[in-house]
């Protein structure tokens, strides 16, 4: 047995959807990583939404394993990673919080190796995942978008991560935005790190990630994120950019128009029409700028708000 690690309490969230067949080789190494580690840890596994008894099997498999204060909750329905996350942070009672997936791609064995980043002053974690992986040329290029337009100092954002509580009670999470955890972290000032953890094959079941759906919706998240980044907080930089540029285009079309009409002699209604255009929906989109404004400093303060209730 290795010497204690820390003296936080981590709690380890595993996300499960459809693995029935995984769990008594995930609460048996569970419980014998942790212990081999003496980590004063918890084990909490959101079921979500599964179909093949994935709930009792993990039950059985903690029993058998010895993991008598592991916890389960449970989904009426599959909503996804982000929510089994945030489900399993709100019930979990450690300091630390670590992602781990039921698949057993990445070795229990790691999670004292993540805990130990975390004792050393880092506030999240994050693995670089080393070995075979098919996905690697779609996943390598959203992680270098995503450094590219984030400016993360990382190079995998979507592998094993470990955290502190405070971390996740900053954040409001949307639908698949459990991807997006580093780049929020980081735009919030938290402490990075990164290390390399092996990838291993799945052993049972089939990956709950593919197609080109998921690459679909992985895109659009990007850039509602960037959005949410870049403009969240100041809506009138991207509104009202927007409408000075139309109402500019509206003031040069008319000048054209005035020209042509009154130098060249030549009416052109159609243009005229494009100006009303131009200069309305210029109008229209500086005003919900300032609309978006007063949300935005509404949002702040309720932020604000729920921080010091957490306190």
């Amino acid at each position: 047995m290795t010497e204690p690690q820390t003296e936080k309490k981590t709690s380890v969230i595993v996300p499960a959807f459809n693995e029935a067949d995984n769990m008594p080789d995930l609460f048996s190494e569970l419980a014998f990583a942790l212990r081999d580690a003496d980590l004063d840890a918890e084990v909490v596994l959101v079921d979500d939404g599964s179909t093949d008894g994935t709930l009792e099997a993990a039950r059985r498999a903690a029993a058998a394993a010895g993991l008598t204060d592991a916890r389960f909750l449970s989904h009426r329905s599959n909503r996804g990673k982000t929510d089994a996350l945030l489900t399993g942070a709100e019930a979990s009672t450690g300091d630390y919080l670590v992602l781990f997936d039921a698949d057993l791609q990445h070795a229990p064995e790691e999670i004292a190796r993540f805990v130990r980043a975390l004792d050393e002053g880092s506030d999240l974690v994050t693995g670089r995942k080393v070995g075979r992986y098919e996905k690697r040329l779609v996943s390598g290029t959203y992680n270098w978008l995503s450094r590219l337009i984030f400016r993360v100092p990382v190079h995998d954002l979507n592998s094993m991560k470990a955290f502190r509580r405070s971390v996740i009670d900053e954040m409001e999470l949307r639908d698949d935005w459990h991807r997006y955890l580093v780049v929020l972290a980081h735009d919030r000032g938290f402490r990075l790190r990164e290390i390399d953890v092996e990838l291993h094959p799945r052993r049972h079941g089939v990956t709950k990630y593919g197609g080109r759906q998921r690459i679909l919706i992985g895109t659009l998240d990007l850039v509602a994120v960037w959005f949410q980044l870049v403009f969240g907080r100041k809506p009138l930089l991207f509104f009202g950019m927007t409408g000075l540029a139309l109402l500019g285009l509206g003031a040069i079309t008319g000048a054209i128009a005035i020209y042509l009409r009154f130098v060249v002699g030549q009416g052109y209604r159609p243009l005229l029409t494009l100006v009303l255009l131009l200069v309305l929906v210029g109008l229209g989109l500086f005003v919900l700028g300032f609309l978006a404004e007063l949300i935005a400093g509404l949002r702040a303060e309720v932020e604000a708000l729920r921080r010091d209730m957490r306190k």
